[in-house]
């Protein structure tokens, strides 16, 4: 895959997607960068910390959240998006179920879009995706954020959701996307319990057999504070290592994370060890 004159050779190292959430009301750090100065800040920390991919998000997607309108959506990402730009060449994704906000976020020069909903919330996304060429993130989500949580169930997690991203792999090629310009996502905590998390991370590499790069996100979670006893979300990021390490050694390409720096020291050893990459 190629973004923004980057190559993304997957199965060579592990890629790291920093998050730049513009929300007064993300689980882990709404409001942290609601201005876009506060936004660009964030962007060029992660960037200097080893982002590879800037994932910005105007719309929290947390447990029990309510939706947010297309205006207000725009309002918050666009001028981030725009002053990010202007200071910083990193590839930019646009995490949006919209694809009014997603095409205005591509105008702005962002490259990719991150979708929760796998392109199943808006019928026009699909068409967009493939008109434009931009690459898409589809993950797999039980629900949507505000009702994903009340009472998940699966018989065989990993089989249900090997399914259900199979379903909008097929759906976005029929729709004309190209396979090189896919990634799939088994949604960490999105309509999950404590023990479909533990199962997606453990067997990972399932995923693989659909063949296509694999972006996980873990950073912070609630099923981390579950197995930890932290309550605090921003108190979790060692919790988090721990994962990220499973993560990469069961074969993630990209893992999205709030603190890029920790994690790069992490997935640069884990990558030496599974990968044997960029060993002196």
């Amino acid at each position: 895959m190629r973004l923004r004159g980057r190559d993304f050779v997957w199965g060579r190292r592990t890629y790291l997607m920093g998050v730049v959430n513009v929300t007064p009301d993300s689980f882990s750090d709404g409001g942290d960068a609601y201005s876009p100065d506060s936004a660009l800040e964030k962007a060029l920390s992660l960037v200097e910390a080893g982002a590879d991919i800037l994932d910005i998000g105007g719309e929290s997607s947390r447990p029990f959240s309510e939706p947010v309108g297309a205006e207000e959506e725009l309002r918050r990402v666009i001028p981030a998006i725009r002053i990010i730009r202007k200071s910083c060449d990193c590839p930019v994704s646009i995490d949006t179920t919209k694809a009014r906000v997603a095409k205005a976020a591509i105008d702005e020069g962002a490259d990719l879009v991150n979708d929760i909903s796998a392109m199943r919330f808006d019928p026009e996304m699909a068409p967009f995706i493939a008109s434009s060429g931009v690459s898409v993130v589809l993950m797999h989500m039980e629900g949507t954020p505000k009702d994903m949580q009340r009472g998940p169930w699966y018989e065989d997690v990993v089989k249900e959701i090997k399914e259900f991203l199979a379903e909008r792999i097929s759906f976005a090629q029929e729709a004309g996307i190209a396979r090189d310009k896919i990634i799939i996502d088994p949604g960490i905590g999105f309509g999950k319990r404590l023990e479909d998390n533990l199962s997606i991370i453990k067997k990972l590499h399932c995923f693989a057999d659909l063949g296509y790069p694999i972006l996980v996100g873990p950073s912070r979670k609630a099923f981390l504070g579950s197995v930890t006893g932290i309550e605090e979300p921003k108190q979790r990021d060692v919790a988090t290592l721990g994962a990220v390490a499973v993560c990469v050694a069961n074969g993630a390409d990209i893992i999205r994370v709030h603190d890029v720096n920790m994690t790069r020291q992490v997935t640069v050893v884990a990558d030496a060890i599974c990968r044997r990459h960029n060993l002196p």
